[in-house]
């Protein structure tokens, strides 16, 4: 699974290391920022074709994002025992997610990691991760990591 690894810290040369999702607050912080989420996606006139993409009831959508992201981030393994290696590419190559998609979820997601991670660091650590993340989501043609870019 594609993880946050990068934002761990190591509190002492033997000490344990902590997980981006204790840096963030654990369950309770990733439960207020996906419904922080999902609420500007609802909400914003730029996040209006990424909501489009989604069913009118987002309740099933929001328990997966909430494991994935707990697991994602180093939390309890939620979403991998019932959902396998998430595939996230591959799971989203039916809906078209170009630069304008990107940055809309990115939009949406660094207004609710702003609204809901307290701590400065922790938040710039997962923002990074994130928009690393949502760059590699793209599948329009001209995105770098799509093999039609490679075509002449």
């Amino acid at each position: 699974m594609a993880d946050a690894g990068t934002t761990e810290t190591d509190t002492s040369a033997t000490g344990p290391v902590i997980t981006p999702y204790e840096r963030i607050g654990g369950a309770v912080v990733i439960d207020r920022l996906v419904d922080s989420f999902y609420h500007r996606m609802d909400t914003l006139p730029e996040a209006r074709t990424i909501r489009d993409m989604h069913g009118t009831n987002l309740g099933p959508i929001k328990v997966i994002l909430k494991r994935y992201l707990s697991e994602w981030l180093g939390g309890p393994k939620l979403y991998s025992p019932e959902k396998g290696h998430p595939r996230l590419r591959q799971r989203h190559m039916g809906f078209p997610i170009g630069n304008a998609e990107r940055d809309a979820w990115l939009l949406c997601m660094r207004g609710a990691l702003e609204e809901t991670v307290a701590d400065v660091a922790a938040r710039q650590d997962v923002d990074a991760a994130m928009t690393k993340l949502a760059e590699w989501m793209r599948n329009q043609a001209g995105n770098p990591h799509d093999a039609r870019a490679a075509r002449p």
